[in-house]
């Protein structure tokens, strides 16, 4: 929620700069074009690297026979493992959320073999996953470049409602977050450090 409201007071501020600027005026035959904000797009693509590249080096960090590990293997007494998804539907998940969030931004349609929240059930090999994986934030970079000062704070429709432009960018950032922790248990029940985690990274 920190990192929501930053970006929220990030927009405010641009869109009332630019407010200022037009209000100051252009000769009355100009219209002001909406332009990429440097601020705003920045600050998305900061964020929209950062997890790539945790996620990215946590997928590549397990070895593909472990990529249908699941918690519930472990036969811990009292857990609650029973129903949690596998390493592959972990990452294909993640993968899921980036593309529902972002392609409302870029316009593009949904992958068609998207058909439940754990992806396409034909990817099944680590490279299948990775490739998913990194093919969603390539959507969320190109999402992040739609942000404009004029457009950051618009509300359009989302999840029965709606949503600013802004909030939709991050929020499959926020996601992959939680995902990401997630992750990093995972690797960790199987002996390995996350990359992000190793000392020497």
């Amino acid at each position: 929620m920190k990192h929501l409201g930053m970006f929220r007071l990030l927009a405010a501020l641009s869109f009332a700069m630019s407010t200022l600027v037009f209000a100051q005026g252009p000769a009355p035959s100009a219209q002001p074009t909406p332009v990429p904000s440097a601020n705003i797009v920045a600050a998305i693509e900061l964020q929209v690297s950062g997890y790539e590249k945790h996620m990215m080096e946590a997928a590549e960090a397990m070895p593909e026979d472990k990529f249908n590990f699941t918690p519930a293997s472990l036969n811990i007494p009292g857990s609650a493992y029973k129903d949690v998804r596998t390493f592959a539907q972990l990452i294909k998940h993640s993968a899921t959320v980036n593309y529902r969030f972002w392609t409302i931004l870029t316009g593009e349609k949904i992958p068609e073999n998207i058909k439940s929240t754990n992806g396409p059930d034909e990817f099944k090999t680590k490279a299948e996953i990775i490739q998913f994986l990194k093919d969603s934030f390539a959507v969320g970079h190109r999402a992040a470049k739609t942000l404009t000062t004029e457009n950051a704070l618009e509300q359009i429709p989302f999840r029965g409602g709606t949503a600013a432009r802004i909030n939709i960018a991050v929020g499959a950032v926020i996601h992959d977050a939680d995902e990401y922790g997630q992750i990093v248990e995972y690797l960790r029940m199987n002996g390995i450090t996350p990359p992000a985690s190793r000392a020497n990274h």
